[in-house]
């Protein structure tokens, strides 16, 4: 029998429990794979480039910065170093002597080679960047084939967690417009699987100098809020919290003044039997007409909305909205 497929069982009483560690909560976990996908030129590059250059410094792009400053290992098949690379890493403020490159001028890298976690194991880098992923599979590998590709993400995915690494994968997405977002990205779908997060990262309709972040998978934590950041002639600008969802993004955005008009709308449609409303109502009408709640407390909030409680129900009074 070969000595590698000889049985061993283990016991769960052996294993000891660990928690997850995060690079970014609850979007980026360490010692697991996450996949940021998106449509050429949407700025998922972009977005990743300044991740990497705060994280260089000992900086976060939101939440709790790292203990120390960082080192990030990014390989990309698609720009040149010299000329798209450092500079737009410059750019990010970057402490470049904390972001790696591991020389593929002589040998193209791929997900299985060795040198991965030789780099690893020398550098002690956190973060492991492959941009994007498509060129990464070694040329024996066809990612249309749940099998093969299952069968690299996996070793990719064993990799990161034996050095509590935190592994990116870019991906481009696919033109079947319509699809899940889950079904958009380049390849089998055994990507998404193995993968513990995905996030999209795509344009938003009528202020194309905004792009947003969408988490659509999470396997560790509950998904987190969509995010946006702002590109423009005085670079990358990080917004935050952002209302919209993948389909969306995906399908056409609303814009957010067009959802807070229609928010305002049906406050005042509900306002007009001048009685206070139980805000759970609330809730339920904006879910139907796709407003979210947090949209909603926005605008409670922006037109001086009061609210009292009877019992256990709260109640928003409209009246000042009456037309």
């Amino acid at each position: 029998m070969d000595e590698n497929k000889e049985l061993k069982i283990i016991q769960m009483s052996d294993i000891e429990s660990e928690e997850i560690s995060w690079l970014w909560y609850p979007f980026i976990p360490l010692g697991k794979l996450t996949i940021i996908q998106g449509d050429p030129g949407d700025g998922k590059t972009t977005f990743v480039l300044n991740l990497a250059a705060g994280l260089s410094k000992g900086e976060s792009i939101e939440g709790d910065p790292p203990d120390h400053p960082l080192k990030v290992i990014y390989q990309t098949a698609e720009d040149g170093l010299a000329d798209t690379v450092k500079p737009r890493l410059e750019s990010a403020g970057a402490d470049c002597s904390n972001i790696l490159v591991i020389d593929e001028s002589n040998t193209s890298l791929s997900m299985a080679d060795e040198r991965l976690e030789q780099a690893l194991m020398e550098t002690g880098a956190q973060v492991l960047i492959l941009d994007p992923l498509q060129a990464y599979l070694g040329g024996n590998v066809d990612m249309n084939r749940a099998n093969e590709a299952r069968d690299m993400t996996k070793r990719l995915g064993a990799l990161a967690e034996k050095h509590k690494c935190a592994v990116i994968l870019i991906g481009h997405m696919n033109k079947a417009s319509g699809n899940k977002a889950a079904y958009r990205g380049m390849g089998s779908i055994d990507f998404y699987a193995v993968a513990r997060s995905v996030l999209l990262v795509g344009r938003i309709q009528g202020d194309d100098s905004i792009r947003a972040v969408v988490q659509i998978k999470n396997n560790l934590a509950a998904p987190g809020h969509s995010k946006a950041f702002r590109l423009s002639a005085e670079g990358f600008e990080w917004i935050g919290d952002y209302d919209i969802t993948a389909d969306e993004v995906l399908g056409g955005y609303v814009s957010k003044d067009s959802k807070q008009e229609t928010a305002i709308k049906l406050l005042r449609k509900l306002a007009q039997d001048n009685v206070p409303v139980p805000s759970n109502e609330i809730f339920e009408a904006a879910e139907e007409a796709g407003i979210s709640k947090r949209t909603m407390e926005l605008i409670k909030k922006q037109l001086g909305i009061g609210a009292k409680k009877v019992g256990n129900i709260w109640y928003w009074e409209l009246g000042s909205l009456r037309e």
